[in-house]
Order: structure tokens, then sequence, then C-alpha cells
């Protein structure tokens, strides 16, 4: 009886904490792509973002909610409009991309670094393409 018991009157399990997070970072850098391997979809006909996406990337203690921003020259000027009620940020960065690129990225990472809504949180900087032949170390980066 008490192993019936324990079986059928657990319950449901207990919910399983919710994380706001923001992904940022140049077009082409990798967000979509990062965010759908994560999510276990398939790489194939993967689309640039060109507003904003959210995904909730399920793990096995935490649920992250990922608002993922378009990085084109357009779109980035609106992120800020997006930081609000953001617990973490994701910054993606090509690392095989050209010096001009990488100096963009580096004045965007600092921007984000020092905006007043995010400036507390914790950063994941992931510098991506680590396969491609021009790829930069991460000291380089």
């Amino acid at each position: 009886w008490q192993c019936f018991r324990a079986l059928c009157c657990k319950g449901p399990p207990p919910p399983r904490p919710e994380y706001d997070l923001v992904c940022i970072g140049l077009a082409g850098s990798g967000k979509t792509s990062l965010l759908s391997q994560l999510c276990s979809e398939s790489p194939e006909n993967i689309v640039s973002t060109t507003g904003f996406s959210i995904k909730a990337v399920p793990f096995q203690n935490a649920i992250l909610n990922v608002k993922e921003l378009g990085g084109t020259d357009n779109i980035r000027k609106y992120w800020s409009r997006y930081y609000q009620g953001s617990q973490g940020v994701i910054f993606v960065l090509d690392s095989a991309s050209s010096e001009d690129d990488l100096e963009t990225a580096r004045n965007e990472l600092h921007s984000a670094l020092q905006h007043p809504q995010l400036c507390t949180l914790p950063f994941l900087i992931l510098a991506n393409h680590q396969d491609k032949p021009a790829a930069r170390s991460v000291q380089e980066v």
C-alpha cells in the first residue's frame, strides 16, 4: 500500500523556475541557430530574425524564455526597448567576422554592458563560428 500510495499520490512535479533572457548580436552571428540547437529543432530552413522572436528553452531544472532580437543596423537601435524584465543576456558574436564587424560587435557589447537595465545582469558572451578557418581565438576576440 505504501508503494502504491507513493506512486499515485505524488501530485504534479513542482514547476521549474523560469528566467527571461535577451539574446543580442549582429546579423549573421548565429543567434537563431544557437536557440534552434538548444530547442532541439532542425538546423535546416533557419531564417534570420528580422524583428524579434521568443523561444522557451527547456532545461531539467529551469526554463529560459529567450527573447532574440534581430541584429541588422535598422533593428539594433531598438534593442533597448526590449531589455525591460530581462534577467540575463546572451551576446553572440561571429568570431570569423571582418575586423569592421568585430569592432561594431564590440561597440554594441559595450553599449549593452553599460545600459541601466542590463549592467547588473549576468552576460554570456558566445564567440560563435569557431569551426570556420578565419575564427579568432577567445583571446583575440
